[in-house]
């Protein structure tokens, strides 16, 4: 049974936290290069495949003791907010370019790039998090391919839109600020219980 109050939690967590990433502007370089289609199948499908493994992570500390759980979600929700406010204003990345424009040579591209540069990313880190914190697998995973494929969506079709209107700063620190509450409010759990 999936969860729609988890699921709309996990999706605006994650949503937030990477709409600053880098992977949303390569997501953007890549969109206006070649067919944004292409972009979106090799990106979704390496999101996807992220997300899997972070569940799956964030399910083995569902074994631990419950108050061990919440403190080390809480001490790494608050690692979390720490690193968006802290962090530099990142540029574009250089994003090779596939000699062609056929769908396995584009979506391989958005595939690899989303592959190596999401692995053990912050929001990877966080989706474990959360499948521990709720543990709620099913309903956690969907939040978070949601909010992944969205930002990509977003980042490939109208990254630059966005960012015209909603300035990068504000978008990191309100991530943070959720990051934070959910960080104190998992300690305050881990102490209380």
């Amino acid at each position: 049974m999936i969860s729609i109050t988890v699921t709309a939690l996990v999706f605006g967590v994650v949503f937030l936290a990477e709409l600053p990433d880098k992977t949303a502007l390569a997501g953007l370089v890549l969109g206006t290069r070649y067919r944004a289609s292409y972009v979106f199948a090799g990106v979704a499908a390496a999101f996807t495949l992220h997300v899997v493994l972070a569940v799956a992570a964030g399910s083995v500390l569902t074994l631990l003791p419950q108050q061990l759980v919440h403190a080390l979600t809480g001490v790494l929700f608050l690692g979390g907010a720490a690193v968006l406010l802290l962090k530099k204003e990142e540029g574009e990345e250089e994003v090779r370019r596939p000699e062609d424009q056929s769908f396995w040579k584009v979506a391989g591209a958005g595939f690899m790039l989303i592959l190596v540069a999401e692995f053990g990313d912050l929001t990877q880190i966080m989706t474990a998090n959360l499948a521990a914190r709720y543990d709620d697998p099913l309903s956690v995973g969907l939040g978070a391919v949601l909010a992944l494929w969205a930002v990509a969506g977003l980042g490939i079709v109208g990254g630059k839109a966005l960012m015209k209107r909603v300035p990068l700063k504000l978008i990191t620190q309100v991530a943070a600020l959720l990051m934070l509450a959910l960080g104190v409010w998992s300690l305050w759990e881990a102490i209380a219980g």
